[in-house]
């Protein structure tokens, strides 16, 4: 068994102390921290965060040992032997994927910073929490009162926790399944209205897969003062940064419950319905794979389509949140030099950061629309019998239950099966090429019933200009550029600090000079890299950055009419 002894000695300098005994270490064994952490594809170097490192032997004598790589110790003793691993871990970043400690909290995602030894991953861990008396304790793992119990290091892994005395909690019930929540931060909860719409889709998820991974779960959600919006999937719990707290039951209200349908719907699709190349899940290497339509383009889309099914939303809200996935689409042109399947691959080389423009696209926008159009084809070739929820639940059944990874053919060969082998040119064409989506987004909304809209983008930079800025003071930072637009054709570059139109010194009030003013001889004045140069905008009859919505179909046919209503079910 691995032991874990945390201490927290001075809240407010933020290092966590480790104490870990591992036993059975045998001649050149070494001790691993993770370099990365399911659910974010990307490296994350946790061990920037570890200050001196030692290692000890049960009479507490000095034991050597030399680093091998930038996570990694090479543990130097002689015979098989039992050993103690100290170290402190800076903790001083608060999300739903950190670690974080201060005199109200520690939070902490296990496998940021806890190490194990290689090879050992299978043995018991047991975690004891030196803390406060007055701190209750939130998370998914078994618990005798301070101590903390994993069946191996992948659940220790996956299970975060939060410590503190202002944790409130309450709970309920689903298919026989207890779903407990936890909410740590300065929040008034409206508990009848959020267990009332939490158990609305909870109920549907399960309706739609059978049954429920696990025998209990955790939602432990971080209430901020400023402005956060962050999920992490794990299979027992999910944690959930959202803020400022004052707007979390009012205008955040919908953030929190599509993050949380969200999160909810990865514990089947991605804790269970896995990638073959995470599964098992390597810690010290890059698990590189192009399913990240699967993993997060279709939780994208089941989650907000769920939360419409269940009646915690109604149609205009659905289609809002679906409106904001097309409008992100068409406003990438990272769509037409790059496919969905090659950016789930590259996400481990520049992360989840907007990275060089126009380059790549998202996978959570991309799979989300591909798995809606997926989900229109298989209900037109089964005559609405089935829809995407049956391709999950087969899923599900045949590879999660089998303990099996899911590969990019398991999950082609289920789509033609459903869909029928004409789906085989959707999948060469938009997931892994760059074909535009108009036309097989138009076809999808017409066949349940809507339709896909445009108009001219409401703010004259964006529409008429044709670039995208972010207001600093009286200045604007140039965020976005349209191809082909007078912007660009000006030689506007982004991170230009635009300070003046005509010679008009801005105040906050870009639009209204530049709609104010004739349409010809525009000028914006900017500051590039501590330089202020001039530039003319030439005239261009068109629209730029349109704004995209999806309405309902006035007279729709017998057909639009059922097909709605089963892709409503």
């Amino acid at each position: 068994m691995a032991q874990y002894h945390l201490t927290i000695e001075q809240a407010n300098q933020q290092y966590i102390q480790f104490k870990v005994i591992f036993e059975n270490v045998a001649p050149d064994s070494i001790i691993h921290l993770p370099k990365w952490r399911p659910g974010r594809y990307e490296l994350g170097n946790f061990a920037k965060n570890v200050r001196g490192f030692k290692v000890f032997d049960l009479n507490g004598k000095v034991v050597s040992f030399h680093k091998t790589d930038l996570s990694s110790w090479k543990i130097e003793v002689e015979e098989t032997t039992t050993i103690r691993v100290e170290y402190s871990y800076y903790a001083a970043e608060l999300n739903a994927g950190s670690t974080y400690l201060s005199k109200e909290m520690l939070y902490s995602n296990p496998v940021n910073c806890f190490v194990y030894q290689d090879g050992k991953k299978e043995e018991a861990c047991e975690v004891s929490l030196n803390i406060p008396s007055n701190w209750n304790i939130a998370s998914s793992m078994e618990r005798e009162g301070n101590v903390l119990k994993a069946a191996n290091f992948d659940e220790l892994a996956d299970s975060p926790f939060i410590c503190s005395a202002s944790l409130q909690y309450n709970q309920y019930e689903s298919h026989g399944t207890i779903f407990h929540l936890w909410f740590q931060g300065d929040c008034a909860v409206e508990w009848p209205r959020l267990i009332k719409d939490f158990k609305a889709f909870t109920d549907k998820q399960i309706e739609k897969f059978i049954e429920f991974p696990v025998s209990h779960y955790h939602f432990l959600f971080h209430i901020l003062p400023y402005k956060a919006y962050h999920g992490v999937e794990h299979q027992k719990s999910t944690v959930i940064s959202l803020g400022p707290t004052y707007d979390v039951f009012g205008a955040l209200y919908t953030e929190l419950l599509g993050v949380s349908s969200h999160e909810l719907y990865h514990t089947w699709n991605v804790k269970a319905i896995r990638p073959i190349e995470m599964y098992p899940y390597d810690y010290q290497t890059e698990n590189l794979s192009k399913l990240g339509y699967l993993c997060e383009g279709v939780t994208t889309y089941m989650g907000d389509l769920m939360l419409y099914k269940s009646g915690v939303f109604d149609l205009n809200q659905y289609l809002h949140e679906f409106t904001g996935q097309l409008q992100k689409h068409f406003d990438n042109f990272g769509r037409f030099h790059y496919s969905v399947a090659d950016s789930s691959y590259d996400t481990w080389l520049d992360g989840y950061a907007p990275g060089a423009p126009g380059r790549k696209v998202s996978i959570y926008t991309e799979g989300c629309l591909l798995a809606f159009v997926c989900d229109v084809k298989i209900r037109e070739h089964s005559g609405n019998k089935h829809g995407l929820d049956e391709l999950m639940k087969r899923l599900y059944f045949n590879f999660a239950l089998a303990n099996k990874g899911v590969s990019e053919a398991d999950y082609i060969a289920l789509l033609k099966e459903l869909a029928g082998p004409e789906i085989e040119e959707l999948i060469t064409d938009y997931f892994y090429g760059t074909r535009p989506f108009e036309a097989i987004l138009t076809e999808a909304l017409e066949t349940i019933g809507l339709e896909l809209t445009h108009k001219p983008n409401h703010r004259y930079s964006v529409g008429r200009i044709g670039f995208k800025s972010l207001a600093a003071g009286a200045h604007f930072h140039v965020a976005a550029i349209y191809p082909g637009s007078p912007a660009d054709l000006a030689g506007l570059m982004i991170n230009d600090e635009i300070i003046a139109v005509n010679e008009f010194k801005l105040n906050g009030d870009l639009d209204n000079w530049l709609s104010y003013l004739d349409d010809q001889n525009k000028r914006l004045t900017v500051i590039r890299q501590g330089k202020i140069l001039e530039l003319a905008l030439p005239e261009v009859q068109r629209s730029f950055y349109l704004e995209y919505g999806v309405e309902v179909i006035e007279n729709p046919n017998s057909f639009q009419k059922k097909a709605f209503e089963y892709w409503s079910k």
